[in-house]
This record gives structure tokens, C-alpha cells and sequence, in this order.
């Protein structure tokens, strides 16, 4: 296998790069800057725009990738939703390019997708559920799984997931366990919804689980997250009580009150049987992931 990565200074991207360098197959990291991850070594790593189609035609004809496994994408939800024509961009029409380039080169694409696909009604989706996009970012996922499902080309895969969460070197942004937990350790005022209810997935997890698509030429639309799904109440109140960190100060609340510009889906969560069969995926708990952050 010939992987290339885009998005590679990101969590996910950073927690693929860590498994292969602990593997045989070769590898080329990529994002828009300049590498941010000490434990990819340069010469595994290029810079690449994903909305360049002359970079992405180079990085194609120089390394000649088996597998893009398409990490990057503009995940802030209500940034999205006040810039839907860069949302789109990055999220759709680069998705074009790379999928364009993919199947010219023989390459098999793998895109990374959301639970927001979903509106939120049903909870523990599996993978043939019907989408139904609530926020413009959502959107921009469902219209680039359907690029894919419209195409007469079958060598790719999706992977949904929820809330990825981990460490990882300067990160342009934190993910909830780690903001919970430094807002607790700080005895911040938290008033956090219970509402919504997600499965957080573990990023090593998550990028086990891209890499074995791989490995086994594995195509079509899988689900992979944590195994259990809470609210983002209990999320928190979790990592409070793992921590011994006093929860005097959080108190409930609800989407409403937060007068976000986006809409998100009440309740997700996946039913991840596919993955368990078909991958052999085993993801962590909640809590046995906090003893390793």
C-alpha cells in the first residue's frame, strides 16, 4: 500500500500518521502548511491545498497513491453556517478533485464523514439510514457522499464518525474531553447541554479503523465511533468524576440557550455491528481511554 493523507497536521490525520510509522507501508502526510506533527518526518510530508487541482495532479503523479485516506475538511459547524460558499469549497468541491484525481490514478478513495448527515430523530444509525442534513455543514458531507454513491466508479469508502477526541502535537483546535477537563481542573462556571446525545470516538481508534478499510479493500460506507452513546452532560460529568474534579460549578442546560448559528441533530449514535464484523473494530470505552490521555 501507497497511503496518501490529507489533513495530516489534524488529530485524526496526526493518529494515522503515529500507526503507519509503526508499520511497513509507505506513506506521504499532507496538509496546506507547513508540518506540525515532530513525529512525522519531512520526508514523509508535503504541503498540498486540497482546492488546488495543479498541486493535487503533482502530489497524484509523484507518489502515485494506492489509497487517500481524505482527512481534511472545515469542521466548525456554525463557522460553516456563516460561510457556506468556503463550507462548500472545501468540503464538496475538493472532494471533487481528489475523488477526479483518485479514480484517474487507479487510487481508492476513502472520505471522512459525520453523524450530522443524520437529523437526529432516531439515534444508533446504521450505515443504509436515510441522511437528512440539518445545517449547512451537513450538507456539504451529504453532497460529497453522494458525488461518490452517484459515480460508476466503486473503489472508495465513507466513514462516519462523532466527536473525535485525543492528543495530538499543535492542534489549530481542542476537542471536548480535553476542554472539559481543563475547564473543571480551573473550576470554570460550566453550563453544559443534556440534549444531545453522541458516541465520542477515540482518535486512535478511528484511525485503526481507516487504516484496516485499507489493508482489507474494504468499500462502501462504514460507521465507526465510540461504543456508548451519552449526553455531552454526561460526557463531562465523566471526566469530572474519573478526575476527582469537583462538579459544583456544572450545571445542565439546553441547545436553545446556546443560540448557535447551526442546528445540530438532537441524538446519534451508531450502531457500529458492521465494523465489529467486518473489520474486527473493538473501540475503547470512554473511560478506559481517560487512563491513556
Amino acid at each position: 500500500m501507497r497511503i496518501l493523507i490529507t489533513g495530516s497536521n489534524g488529530l485524526l490525520g496526526q493518529k494515522i500518521v503515529d500507526q503507519l510509522n509503526n508499520s511497513s507501508t509507505t506513506f506521504l502526510a499532507t496538509s496546506k502548511g507547513e508540518n506540525r506533527n515532530p513525529l512525522c518526518a519531512d520526508a514523509n510530508y508535503q504541503q498540498m491545498d486540497i482546492s488546488n487541482v495543479v498541486e493535487i495532479e503533482a502530489i497524484f503523479n509523484q507518489f502515485n497513491p494506492t489509497h487517500v485516506i481524505h482527512t481534511a475538511a472545515m469542521t466548525n459547524v456554525d463557522q460553516c453556517e456563516q460561510q457556506p460558499d468556503e463550507c462548500n469549497r472545501i468540503n464538496y468541491e475538493s472532494v471533487q478533485l481528489l475523488f477526479e484525481a483518485s479514480i484517474k490514478y487507479n487510487t481508492h478513495f476513502q472520505l471522512l464523514s459525520t453523524d450530522f448527515v443524520f437529523d437526529g430523530e432516531k439515534g444508533n444509525y446504521k450505515e443504509d439510514d436515510l441522511v437528512n442534513p440539518l445545517s449547512v455543514y451537513a450538507l456539504s458531507k451529504v453532497n460529497a457522499e453522494q458525488l461518490l454513491n452517484a459515480s460508476s466508479n466503486t473503489n472508495w469508502s465513507i466513514v462516519r464518525t462523532i466527536i473525535v477526541y485525543g492528543t495530538a502535537n499543535n492542534l489549530s483546535r481542542s476537542n471536548i474531553v480535553y476542554w472539559a477537563k481543563d475547564a473543571l481542573e480551573k473550576e470554570q462556571e460550566l453550563a453544559i447541554i443534556d440534549d444531545q446525545f453522541r458516541a465520542p470516538t477515540w482518535a486512535s481508534d478511528l484511525a485503526w479503523a481507516c487504516i484496516r478499510i485499507c489493508e482489507l479493500s474494504k468499500i462502501g460506507i462504514f460507521h465507526i465511533s465510540g461504543p456508548t452513546t451519552f449526553s455531552v452532560y454526561e460526557i463531562v460529568e465523566k471526566i469530572a468524576h474519573y478526575f476527582n474534579l469537583s462538579t459544583k460549578k456544572l450545571t445542565k442546560s439546553n441547545s436553545l440557550n446556546l443560540n448557535q448559528p447551526a442546528k445540530r441533530p438532537p441524538k446519534t449514535g451508531f450502531d457500529i455491528s458492521k465494523a465489529k464484523t467486518e473489520l474486527g473494530y473493538n473501540p475503547k470505552t470512554l473511560e478506559e481511554t481517560f487512563s491513556i490521555l
